[in-house]
């Protein structure tokens, strides 16, 4: 096909749903580029990701090890909002135990940043 300039006509589907542009205090970015974890349960980073069903869209929200590069809590919801990160992570901490000195990252989006979100990450001990 690429010799012959042919390629597959798709439709994809796609929703825009990141809020960076938001008026919340956002966390110091601590964990810079530096991906690297040598002990499991220090460095977390957590997504969101959309699927497209034929009833409409889910919102997947994961928490990712990177040391064990293995997904430690997730939670599925039909609404985008703070209570699906919240929800994740709680699964992360009741499948891994609460950690001292975790650094839980995040990408600066809407979902993150409320004071719901910053004060359950504040409350774990």
């Amino acid at each position: 096909m690429r010799e012959n300039g042919i390629r597959a006509k798709t439709k994809q589907k796609f929703k825009v749903t990141k809020e960076s542009s938001h008026n919340y205090p956002v966390a110091e970015n601590i964990l810079g580029q530096n991906s690297k974890a040598t002990e499991i349960n220090k460095k977390w980073v957590s997504d969101i990701t959309y699927l497209w069903k034929k009833k409409g869209w889910l919102y997947l929200a994961y928490v990712l090890d990177l040391c064990s590069r293995m997904i430690v809590g997730r939670s599925i919801d039909k609404h985008l909002s703070s209570l699906l990160m919240i929800s994740s992570l709680s699964a992360s901490i009741i499948n891994r135990g609460e950690n001292l000195g975790l650094i839980f990252h995040s990408n600066r989006g809407g979902e993150y940043v409320p004071s719901v979100v910053r004060t359950f990450c504040k409350d774990i001990k």
